[in-house]
This record gives structure tokens, sequence and C-alpha cells, in this order.
């Protein structure tokens, strides 16, 4: 049997290439974003790094002991993401918007239909799709967050990291969880995760992409 991971790749990769050749995100990562955009950038990741554990903890609590090591892989990995939205909330702030502000954002639409598709899929769909919200992130993040965050610190002239630590940091920290995210999603044997998966991924490119486009 092929080796899910390679397959998720390919089966996704359309996808992938809309997010990466958009233009609004190549003009991101070669330009930077003005001061405003990337307020309201922030203020978009702000609630979908806050729903990341509750939505692997809907997942975590579903799974099965036929997926025991994802169930596994979930907690230890909702330990390290613990309270990075504080590292967002931090980032805002740092470009001028104040906690209180953070805090009664309402996300816009394509946010919410995000992260309500992760709970959505953790909850009926079938609780591995939750690696799909995990491939699709880290791949973003892991791939693009150090040329984003580069370009943002030009545009913006900020100093070290003060205003991108969230995403700097992660453009790092992917990477290493992509080479562990790979072992898991080879462990995937049965066609309805594996497709649960797939789909999950899919959207979360979808609604990514559509996140950037309207900041």
């Amino acid at each position: 049997m092929t080796l899910f991971f390679a397959d998720l790749v390919v089966r996704t990769d359309e996808a992938r290439r809309a997010f990466e050749t958009h233009p609004v995100v190549l003009d991101a990562v070669a330009k930077g974003m003005t001061l405003e955009r990337y307020r309201r950038l922030l203020l978009e990741l702000y609630h979908v790094v806050w729903h990341f554990n509750p939505v692997s903890a809907a997942a975590a609590s579903r799974l099965p002991d036929s997926h025991r090591q994802v169930r596994y892989f979930l907690y230890e990995h909702m330990h390290e993401e613990s309270g990075h939205e504080e590292w967002v909330r931090n980032d805002l702030e740092a470009v001028g918007v104040m906690p209180s502000d953070t805090e009664a954002h309402e996300p816009s639409p394509y946010t919410r239909a995000l992260v309500g598709y992760n709970y959505w899929a953790a909850e009926r769909r079938h609780p591995c799709s939750v690696l799909g919200m995990l491939y699709t992130l880290e791949v973003i993040a892991s791939v693009y967050g150090g040329p984003f965050a580069a370009a943002i610190t030009e545009a913006l002239l900020l100093e070290g990291e003060r205003g991108v630590s969230f995403i700097n940091s992660h453009a790092t920290m992917d990477a290493e969880h992509m080479a562990v995210l790979r072992k898991i999603l080879n462990t995937l044997h049965d066609e309805p995760a594996r497709e649960a998966v797939v789909e999950s991924a899919l959207l979360n490119f979808h609604h990514f992409t559509r996140i950037i486009e309207t900041v």
C-alpha cells in the first residue's frame, strides 16, 4: 500500500498551489503588508490559533483505540501548542492593537468557516480529519512563514521579532513538526480516515486562502 503522506501531498497539491500562487499571497511574501492589513491578518489568526487546541481535543476524544497513535500524538501536540494564541496577542499589541480590541474582534466569515468546518469534521466527519488541518497549517507556516515574516519586518520597519514572533517561530517549529506528522500520517491505512484527512486539507487550504485574500 502506498505511504499515505506521499498520496496526501499529490492529492492536495492543486489546493496548495492555489494558495501559494494567489496574487495576494505572492505580493505579501514579496513586499509584506500595510500596517492595517497586517493587523487584520493577525486578528484573524488569533481566532484560528485560539481554536486549534479545542478542535484537536474534540478529535482526540473521539479517536478509537484503533487510532490510539493519533490520539497520543494529539495529546503531545496540544501541549506544545498551548498558549500560542498569546504569542499572536503579543504581536498584535506590538503593532498597536490593544488586548481588549483583540478580544472584541469578530472573525471574518472565512475564519468562521474554517474553524466551524474543523469542529464539524472532528466531531461528525471523522476524528482523523484534524490531521488535514494540521498538515495545511504546518505547510503554510513552514514553507511561507519565514519569507512572510521577513517581508513584514522590512515593510513595517519592525525590530527583531517584535510583531512577528508567532509567524517567525512557527516557520522553524512547524518544519520540525512536519517530520513527526509525516510519520503519523503514514500509520493511517483505512480508507475512511485517509479520505477524511484529504478532504480536510483541501477545505483548510481553500478557507485559509480566502482569509488571506480578504484581509
